[in-house]
C-alpha cells in the first residue's frame, strides 16, 4: 500500500488545524511518533486499515508509526479492528477511551472505512481521484475526544468510477466489486454462463425459450423455467460451482441480455399470465433453488421484460431482486416522469413483497459518454427512494470513463449518498468543487446550474441513449453553448498557474467541445475553419488525457477523429445525388419516415446514435427509387448503414443497385452483400458498386434484403432486427 500511495498527488498549506482542547490521543509531536497502531487481530482487512493509516500520518505530520500486535496497550494507542455491536457489515465507531484511540468494526470492511473516516473528519484529508489527495501538512497530529458510529445505507456500494480500479480509492470510496461478493463472479446475465447453450442447445433445444413458433437456443436465448429438466441440469452445474467457491454464498441466476426473449411455451405463457409478470418464472425457479441450498443467496433480474413483480409468489428471503431502471428517462426524479412512474410502481410492488432488493440505476449515456449528462439534481433524491423501498444493495452505473461530464464528481457524490442518503447534497458539490477545481470551482457551479435550468426548461428527455443533438435547441441551443464557453474561459484563466486544476477544467470541459463538433455535423452553416480547430483540439486533448472510448463500445477517440474528417468535414468531391427527390416501394418504420425523405440525399451523415439523421427499417426489405432530377454521368454508387449490435441494428443481408433513364426499364448496376459482423464497437459501414465504365442514368434504384430475425448469438434472438441507412452517394 505504502507504493501505491507514492502515486498520489499530496497538495498541501502546510498549515495546522487549532487542536481541540479535549484531546484525547497524540498521534506525533513535532513530527515525532507519539502513538502506536495496534491490530486487534492479523485479519488482512486491520493490516491494510492500519497501514492506510500509517501512510498519510507520515505524510502529512512526517512521522512513521509503528504497527505492532500486543495485549498491552499504552496511552495514545490507536487498537485497530475490534468488534462492536454499535455498527452493522461494513460499519464502524471511533471510540477515545482512557487516552486510546479505538477504531471497531461492525464486521466486515468496517476497520478499513473507520480509518478512511478518520483521515477525513479528524485529519483533513480528502480524496478527489486516485492520483488526487489534498490535505494539510502538520507534524503534530491529535485526536479530540470521539464516540461515533455508522453503519452504511447499503450492504453492497458499486460505482463505474475510472478511478475504481485503484485500491485505494476503492477503499476511500467505501466500494465494492461483484467478485467480492458474488460466487465466481456470476453477478448478472448469468444463463448462459451456467448452462451454455453452446455446450447444451444443440442435445437440448428444449432448455432455451420457445420465441416465434420455435426453440431457439442461442447465448442471449434464456431458459425454459416450467421444463424440469433445467432445474435438474442447474442443479448439477451450481454444484459443482459451490464446490470450487467455498468462501462465497452469493450467486446471481439471471436472464441474459436481451428485451422480450422469455421462452413463450404453453407452459412459461400460462404462469406468465397467471402472475401477471414474467418475473412469476423467475421468482418460481430462485425460489426452488433457494429451498434446495438454504445456505446461499440467490439473486435474479428484474429487468426489461422481468421488471415488474409477479402478482402472487414471493420471493424467499434468500432470493435477491436486482430491479433496474434502464428505460428511465433522466431529466427529473423517478416520481415524476411516465417512465419513471413505471418504475416506481415496479419498485413499490417488489418492496411490497421482499426486503432484499438490489437497484442497479443507470446515471450514463451509453452512446456519448463523453456528452453532457446533467442529471445532479436527481441523484440524491432516486437515492433515497431506494433506500426507503427495501434497497440493501445498490450499483449506481454511472459509466465513469476519463472525459465523462464530471465524472470525478458523479463517482465522489453516488459513493458519499450510498453510504448515506440523507446527507447536505450542495455541501458534498461544493467541498468537491472547491478541492478539485479550486479558484474555477464557482465558474463550473455556474455553468452546471445553469445546465440544469436549461435542460429542464425545454422539456426535452435525458435518457441513457441521448445524443447531445437532441439538446441543440435547448440545452444546447447556440446561445447556451457561447455562454457555456464563456464560463469555461473564466474557469482556465482562473486556474491558469496550477496545472493540476487547469487539467481538471480542461478534461471537464471535453464534454462541451465533443457537443460543438457533434452538432455542427448537423449543418451547413459553419465556420468549418473553427470546426476543424475543435477536432484537432479534440484529439490533442483526448490523448493527452487518456480517454479511451466515447461509449460502451469502446470506440476510442482517434477513430472519432479520423472518421469525423472522412465524413462529416466538406469533402472536395460532392455526391451527385444531393437533394435528390426519393419515390418510396418498400418504406421505412412510421418512426422515421417524416426525416426519410430528405435524409438520404441531404449530405449530412448520421452518427453513432440512431436517434439522429438515421433511417430505419424494422425485420423487412426497404426499396425505393431517387430521382436525380436529370441523367447524370457516375460510375459508384454507395448506401450508407449503421452497425450497432446493441441496438439491435444489423447489416442487411444486401444491397442491389438499378438504373434506368425514363424510370420504367431498369438496368442492372451491382450488388454488394454484408458479411455477418460480431462485433459490439459501432460502425459505419457502406455497401457500394462500381462500374467498370461510366453510366448515364436518371433514376437509381436501391433495393436492399433485411436479415429478418436477429440470429441466436444476438441480444434480439428469435425478434426482428433493424437496419437502418443514411446517404445515398453518387460519384
Amino acid at each position: 500500500m505504502a507504493n501505491l500511495l507514492k502515486r498520489m498527488h499530496l497538495a498541501g498549506l502546510c498549515l495546522c488545524a487549532a487542536f481541540s482542547l479535549e484531546a484525547q490521543v497524540m498521534m506525533t509531536q513535532d513530527g515525532r511518533p507519539m502513538a502506536r497502531i495496534v491490530l486487534a487481530s492479523s485479519e488482512e482487512t486491520n493490516r491494510e486499515a492500519a497501514e492506510l493509516l500509517q501512510d498519510f500520518v507520515g505524510r502529512i505530520s512526517g512521522a512513521e508509526l509503528p504497527i505492532i500486535e500486543t495485549k498491552k496497550l499504552k496511552a495514545n494507542d490507536i487498537v485497530v479492528g475490534e468488534p462492536t455491536d454499535r455498527a452493522g457489515e461494513d460499519g464502524f465507531r471511533l471510540l477515545t477511551e482512557e487516552g486510546r484511540l479505538h477504531i471497531q468494526t461492525g464486521g466486515d470492511k468496517g476497520a478499513l472505512y473507520g480509518v478512511v473516516d478518520l483521515l477525513e473528519q479528524e485529519l483533513g484529508v480528502s480524496c478527489f481521484t486516485a492520483d488526487y489527495f489534498r490535505f494539510e501538512k502538520c507534524p503534530s497530529l491529535t485526536i479530540p475526544k470521539l464516540d461515533r458510529a455508522e453503519t452504511p445505507a447499503f450492504r453492497y456500494r458499486q460505482t463505474q468510477s475510472y478511478s475504481a480500479s485503484d485500491p485505494i480509492y476503492k477503499a476511500w470510496y467505501r466500494l465494492e466489486e461483484p467478485n467480492e461478493e458474488f460466487i465466481s463472479n456470476l453477478w448478472v446475465h448469468t444463463f448462459d454462463r451456467i448452462l451454455p447453450s453452446a455446450r447444451f442447445g444443440k442435445a437440448h433445444p428444449e432448455y432455451y425459450s420457445f420465441i416465434n413458433g420455435e426453440r431457439r437456443p442461442g447465448n442471449h436465448s434464456q431458459w425454459c423455467l416450467t421444463n424440469p429438466e433445467v432445474f435438474e441440469a442447474a442443479v448439477h452445474q451450481l454444484d459443482s460451482i459451490f464446490a470450487a467457491n467455498p468462501d462465497l454464498k452469493m450467486i446471481s441466476i439471471s436472464q441474459n441480455d436481451g428485451n422480450n426473449t422469455q421462452c413463450a411455451c404453453e407452459e412459461c405463457r400460462k404462469v406468465d399470465e397467471y402472475e401477471g409478470s414474467p418475473s412469476g418464472n423467475l421468482v418460481r425457479f430462485l425460489n426452488k433453488l433457494a429451498e434446495h441450498y438454504p445456505d446461499k443467496e440467490f439473486s435474479t433480474l428484474a429487468y426489461l421484460y422481468s421488471m415488474q413483480p409477479p402478482k402472487h409468489v414471493k420471493p424467499l428471503p434468500n432470493v435477491n431482486i436486482m430491479l433496474c431502471d434502464i428505460d428511465c428517462k433522466r431529466e427529473v426524479p423517478l416520481t415524476d416522469n411516465e417512465s419513471g412512474r413505471y418504475f416506481m410502481q415496479a419498485l413499490e410492488g417488489w418492496s411490497r413483497i421482499s426486503n432484499n432488493i438490489y437497484v442497479w440505476d443507470y446515471g450514463i449515456n451509453f452512446d456519448n459518454m463523453v456528452a453532457p449528462f446533467p442529471n445532479f439534481h436527481i441523484i440524491q433524491k432516486n437515492i433515497q427512494l431506494f433506500k426507503e423501498h427495501h434497497a440493501t444493495m445498490h450499483f449506481s452505473q454511472i459509466g465513469g470513463v476519463r472525459g465523462g461530464d464530471f465524472m470525478e464528481l458523479r463517482a465522489y457524490l453516488v459513493s458519499k449518498l450510498m453510504w448515506d442518503p440523507y446527507q447536505d447534497m450542495d455541501s458534498l458539490v461544493n467541498h468537491f468543487l472547491e478541492g478539485y477545481y479550486g479558484e474555477a470551482a464557482p465558474y463550473l457551479r455556474q455553468y452546471m446550474d445553469i445546465q440544469e435550468g436549461a435542460l429542464l426548461a425545454s422539456h426535452q428527455p435525458l435518457w441513457i441513449y441521448d445524443s447531445p443533438i437532441s439538446h441543440k435547441d435547448g440545452l444546447l441551443c447556440p446561445q447556451l453553448l457561447k455562454r457555456y464557453n464563456e464560463l469555461f474561459d473564466k474557469a482556465e484563466q482562473a486556474v491558469a498557474s496550477d496545472k493540476d486544476r487547469l487539467d481538471h477544467v480542461r478534461l471537464s470541459r471535453l464534454p462541451l467541445l465533443y457537443s460543438e463538433l457533434e452538432i455542427a455535423r448537423t449543418r451547413t452553416d459553419n465556420d468549418w475553419e473553427a470546426i476543424r480547430q475543435k477536432l484537432e483540439l479534440f484529439h490533442e486533448r483526448t490523448a493527452q488525457f487518456g480517454v479511451k472510448t466515447l461509449n460502451e463500445r469502446n470506440n476510442p477517440p482517434a477513430e472519432y477523429y479520423t472518421l469525423y474528417k472522412e465524413r462529416f468535414l466538406p469533402q472536395a468531391e460532392q455526391s451527385k445525388a444531393l437533394g435528390a427527390k426519393v419515390e418510396w416501394i418498400l418504406p421505412p418504420a412510421k418512426t422515421y419516415q417524416p426525416i426519410a425523405d430528405k435524409a438520404l440525399t441531404d449530405g449530412l451523415y448520421g452518427g453513432t446514435t440512431y436517434v439522429e439523421s438515421w433511417v430505419g427499417w424494422e425485420g423487412k426489405d426497404a426499396a425505393f427509387i431517387l430521382d436525380l432530377g436529370e441523367e447524370k454521368t457516375f460510375s459508384t454508387l454507395s448506401t450508407d448503414f449503421l452497425h450497432q449490435l446493441g441496438a439491435w441494428i444489423l447489416l442487411p443481408k444486401s444491397v442491389t443497385y438499378s438504373i434506368s433513364s425514363d424510370k420504367q426499364t431498369f438496368r442492372p448496376f451491382g450488388s454488394f452483400a454484408f458479411e455477418e459482423d460480431r462485433d459490439v464497437k459501432v460502425k459505419f459501414v457502406k455497401g457500394t458498386a462500381t462500374s467498370p465504365s461510366p453510366v448515364k442514368a436518371r433514376y437509381i434504384k436501391v433495393e436492399i434484403e433485411t436479415l429478418g430475425l436477429c440470429p441466436s448469438w444476438h441480444y434480439g434472438v428469435g425478434y426482428p432486427a433493424w437496419f437502418f441507412l443514411d446517404e445515398v452517394e453518387v460519384r
